[in-house]
């Protein structure tokens, strides 16, 4: 089979997946499956289970990390940021154990990151994959995401990540945005200057695949769409491919007494990434144009 850019891969693979049963990682199981790969899906509730995963390692020809808990699931206590860090940070130590201590050693990880390692922005800085990683709380948290694979990089293992923008598909960020737009009571978070760098979950599995697959590729990789927009221009699309209004703004004010101060200040900034890197190797997006993205998402609703 033939991938995004031109590539082959091969049909044989067993790819060792966390976050299998999560928004993305449901839609690459799928599609792993269906061009012929083994998935072997590990979670706290099996069929391969986290305190067995140095025994798994081993039989892997691939790994995929996507497992971690999701960020904006509540206020950033200290509590919820342990435990968010703890399932991205302490997660990926122990696969990177695990490739470390094994005798026979994946082919390729691909260890899932975010833009966010580029800072709650409220600039329009454009950050490539060379653009200075942050220093606020969530900065700092992707950096050491990333920095806990080193390890298995250091044993000569193809380490690639995947710095993963706001996900549009059947669940996420989008799930969550649409009912008060179908409730005529859509709009904006804050001033709605801030960028959102979206990608359509689509082409987020076939950027996966594309890194799987290309035995040249390592390092990180901006899994967003070409063209960043504002929340104010998101708004006004979404509005426009639902047939809603688009102007009822939810103040900044609110958000923080909703959220607290630390995950408000996540929705109300932003990052302007592009995905300089996927394209320079050869990646071609299927859903380049954010309306046509919304409309392909929301066409069977």
């Amino acid at each position: 089979m033939t991938g995004a850019g031109g590539g082959r891969y091969n049909p044989a693979m067993r790819v060792l997946l966390t976050g299998a049963s999560g928004f993305i990682g449901s839609h690459l199981a799928r599609v792993l499956e269906a061009r012929g790969d083994v998935v072997v899906r590990v979670s706290r509730r099996g069929p391969v289970r986290w305190d067995s995963i140095a025994e798994e390692v081993p039989r892997a020809d691939a790994v995929v990390h996507l497992a971690g808990e999701p960020i904006a699931a509540g206020r950033w206590t200290p509590e919820q940021l342990e435990r968010i860090r703890s399932s991205r940070v302490d997660t990926t130590s122990a696969i990177a154990r695990a490739i470390v201590d094994s005798a026979r050693k994946p082919g390729v990880w691909v260890s899932g990151s975010a833009v966010g390692i580029y800072g709650m922005r409220r600039d329009d800085a454009v950050c490539d994959e060379s653009h200075a990683p942050g220093e606020d709380v969530l900065a700092r948290l992707v950096v050491a995401w990333e920095a806990a694979a080193a390890p298995a990089r250091a044993a000569s293992v193809r380490v690639v990540h995947p710095r993963i923008g706001v996900v549009l598909g059947d669940g996420g960020a989008l799930a969550r945005m649409l009912p008060p737009f179908s409730r005529f009571v859509g709009g904006p978070l804050g001033a709605g200057h801030q960028s959102m760098s979206w990608v359509h979950v689509g082409d987020v599995v076939r950027a996966l695949l594309f890194l799987l697959d290309r035995p040249s590729l390592s390092g990180p990789f901006n899994v967003v769409a070409p063209e960043a927009v504002s929340m104010n221009d998101f708004a006004a699309t979404l509005g426009h491919v639902m047939r809603r209004p688009a102007l009822l703004r939810v103040p900044a004010f609110a958000l923080r007494l909703a959220l607290g101060a630390g995950l408000a200040e996540m929705l109300l900034t932003g990052q302007h990434a592009v995905p300089l890197a996927l394209e320079r190797a050869g990646f071609v997006f299927e859903w380049a144009s954010l309306e046509a993205a919304l409309n392909n998402l929301l066409s069977s609703r």
